[in-house]
């Protein structure tokens, strides 16, 4: 398991490493990949937060939680991340295992600023700035799975290789609770 542990206004001492360590290695048994995590401790006033990203078997999950003691908070965001990891265990062993040549393909995306029309100058058009640039490994997945991905996560929207249709789609939250789904057409 690869762990980076930072501290914001804390220091990381190793009785809060060992027990952030002790905690991930009892999640390290639901997946069978590699495990990449980022931990940050935050104190802010009186509130200590515990936040985890976790990547592995080609998923993404976060998870933050804050109280008034930083064991309780690493305890609370622990107990978070397995439930949402039996969550995902238990919906892909619903589905159907996907054949080993939807495994092999992964596509790559990135994303890069283009001006309006095509052309590399324009003087009339304000000019933009880039944000941020994300580079996608993108694994192929059903509508279902995508839904269940950005469940693990807070984000508002993923970009996803669809596997039924081989295009790149994306699927977003609403306001409402409920999910759309944007497929483009060439």
């Amino acid at each position: 398991m690869n762990l980076r542990i930072s501290g914001r206004h804390i220091e990381v001492t190793p009785a809060l490493r060992d027990h952030m360590e002790a905690g991930l290695g009892k999640l390290a048994s639901h997946f069978d990949k590699v495990i990449d995590a980022e931990v940050v401790l935050d104190v802010e006033k009186h509130r200590h937060i515990a936040e985890v990203n976790l990547h592995a078997n080609g998923i993404r999950i976060h998870s933050k939680e804050s109280s008034l003691d930083m064991y309780a908070s690493m305890d609370a965001v622990l107990h978070k991340l397995e439930k949402q990891c039996l969550k995902y265990k238990a919906r892909i062993n619903r589905h159907q295992p996907r054949s080993a040549k939807e495994l092999a393909q992964y596509n790559h995306v990135s994303i890069t600023p283009v001006s309006g029309n095509g052309h590399d100058h324009h003087e009339d058009l304000p000019a933009h700035r880039e944000i941020e640039r994300k580079t996608l490994s993108m694994k192929p997945m059903s509508v279902d799975e995508a839904v269940l991905q950005l469940e693990l996560t807070e984000d508002l929207f993923l970009v996803f290789s669809n596997a039924e249709t081989s295009q790149v789609n994306v699927i977003y939250k609403s306001h409402d609770g409920s999910f759309g789904l944007i497929e483009p057409q060439f």
